[in-house]
């Protein structure tokens, strides 16, 4: 299996398919899941003619369960180490929740040239935890509960998918017990330590200074319907920082989108991609509300 290894030794799994020449496109998973949540997307964008990778997250799914650097500024650093060892140019980075927390430190602080355009899809940018200075978050209470669910994780990685991840505990929802056991099997594969720090991680880290130094188009897709991830605090605050932001609203999508949702989501990053969203080096914002 193709792994890069880090200055501090750790071992880095990514998935690599499609023409070395081809626009790139790179996937960055939420917790506590693995570069295999992004299968549908991969073959999707692969069967487009480009470059497709995904990589686990340090403690996540392949790459080692270390027990230093689960933090952000490290999970950036390791992205840009992989987009260095790849040598990727102009290309578009997705992010998903912690992912998306990912892609936009990634992106203020990778090398010039990497990086055409990013995607963040319900993501915890700008910040998750409700402080003083951002009394819309959600309490700390909120967060010692997933700690207190990583002390039987198995149960608790059947209980996040089964009800919130994907809306399956709504009225009329019917679970697709295939994508909880897919999102149990991939949250095993990873470490509990590197999970459970990645809840601080997910829930503490202001991305404010990040999104607002970010140069390229970004367009950000959430739903009203996302339990994990509370819409008015995330997307609309996150667009507003980034000086070139397109804003897409759902209505009832779960966290999970883009895995319960493939063409409509798949459909909208393709989109993105080709369209000319650079063309006005003036900042924007556009805003799309969209009933599903």
């Amino acid at each position: 299996m193709p792994f890069i290894t880090t200055d501090d030794g750790t071992e880095i799994f990514y998935k690599d398919w499609g023409p070395r020449d081809a626009q790139a496109i790179m996937f960055h998973h939420g917790w506590p899941l693995s570069a295999d949540d992004w299968d549908n997307q991969m073959l999707f964008f692969s069967q487009k003619g480009y470059r497709v990778i995904a990589h686990d997250r340090r403690g996540h799914g392949r790459s080692t369960q270390t027990a230093t650097g689960n933090d952000m500024d490290t999970y950036a650093a390791d992205a840009i180490a992989l987009a260095r060892a790849l040598d990727l140019k102009n290309a578009v980075h997705v992010g998903h929740s912690t992912g998306g927390g990912e892609v936009a430190r990634y992106v203020a602080r990778t090398d010039p040239g990497r990086v055409s355009k990013a995607v963040l899809i319900s993501a915890i940018t700008p910040l998750m935890l409700k402080t003083d200075a951002n009394p819309g978050g959600l309490p700390m209470e909120v967060f010692d509960q997933f700690r207190a669910g990583m002390m039987n994780r198995s149960q608790f990685y059947i209980d996040v998918a089964a009800g919130p991840f994907y809306n399956f505990n709504k009225p009329g929802v019917a679970t697709i017990q295939g994508l909880v056991d897919n999102w149990w099997r991939q949250g095993m594969m990873g470490g509990a330590i590197g999970h459970y720090e990645c809840i601080k991680v997910f829930s503490e880290t202001d991305l404010t200074e990040d999104l607002k130094a970010i140069d390229v188009p970004v367009l950000v897709i959430h739903s009203e319907g996302d339990q994990v991830v509370p819409y008015a605090d995330s997307a609309p605050l996150a667009v507003k920082l980034l000086k070139h932001g397109t804003l897409k609203t759902y209505q009832d999508m779960p966290h999970g989108c883009m895995t319960t949702h493939p063409d409509q989501i798949n459909a909208d990053i393709l989109n993105f991609i080709q369209g000319d969203a650079a063309a006005d080096p003036e900042s924007m914002l556009i805003v799309e509300r969209v009933a599903n």
